[in-house]
């Protein structure tokens, strides 16, 4: 469908990706999950961005997961099943091994795909009208492990159990105790209120916030699996830095920093 698109933009320092299918709540279809890695790619290679947002076109919807009237075509076999299966766990990895910060900035509805999508990011910013379900038991669908594994790890086995085998709908303060959002703000405000967070992310020295990046990309893997060497190798570049020194001069002339990511 040549409405249903992920929108790429660049500004101040942010790199905006707006999942655009308004006609079905911005659900993702198959060559939306498809493009993903490439722009997640882009962003992470363009020095003036210091963090990816993954938004929802319009004030309805995040993201109401994977767009169902597709399922006929790319899902009717098992070939097919595969194909869609890689095609969305290569866009939730790109989001979860970006070599940058990446957030989720969510208002309206986060379901099922548009969920993992969120967990895959590395906060939640929530509007309080945010609405969040897993609903595949209401649609015979199977939730994969990768998945499951996201949402354990962010809220815990029995949270995780709850929402995945009542496919109930819970709703933004729900999704704040629970570890699903991060922060949230009411409806008037929430708009100043994540842009505003976002300024202050993107104002930060970006190579601390790549070395952060690196060290929770690691801590997220099985404990035999992690290697921290390379966010060890990064700490080691923040503080050989033009920009370390620009912080330290900063905060000894009471302004704020400049960085340059150097």
């Amino acid at each position: 469908m040549a409405d249903a698109r992920i929108d790429y933009e660049v500004r101040d320092g942010i790199a905006r990706l707006t999942l655009h299918q308004p006609a079905k709540l911005n659900a993702m279809n198959f060559d939306m999950w498809s493009c993903l890695p490439g722009l997640v790619a882009r962003a992470c290679a363009e020095p003036a961005v210091r963090a990816l947002v993954v938004e929802g076109a319009g004030e309805r919807a995040f993201c109401s997961g994977a767009d169902i009237s597709q399922f006929g075509e790319k899902r009717s076999s098992a070939e097919s099943v595969v194909a869609y299966e890689d095609a969305v766990s290569a866009g939730l990895a790109a989001l979860a091994g970006s070599s940058k910060p990446t957030l989720a900035r969510i208002g309206g509805i986060c379901f099922g795909g548009g969920l993992a999508l969120a967990l895959s990011c590395d906060l939640r910013l929530a509007r309080a009208d945010a609405r969040f379900c897993v609903p595949a038991a209401k649609l015979g669908l199977g939730y994969t492990f990768p998945n499951i594994e996201s949402l354990v790890r962010r809220i815990g086995l029995g949270a995780a159990a709850d929402i995945l085998y009542s496919a109930r709908t819970f709703d933004a303060p729900e999704a704040l105790r629970l570890g699903v959002a991060n922060l949230v703000w009411p409806q008037d405000s929430f708009a100043a209120e994540s842009e505003a967070y976002l300024a202050r992310l993107a104002g930060n020295a970006p190579l601390t916030l790549g070395a952060v990046a690196l060290a929770l990309r690691e801590l997220a893997k099985p404990d035999a699996l992690r290697d921290p060497t390379a966010a060890n190798e990064a700490v080691t570049t923040c503080f050989a830095s033009a920009d370390y020194a620009e912080g330290r001069r900063a905060f000894a002339e009471k302004r704020p920093p400049v960085f340059r990511g150097s």
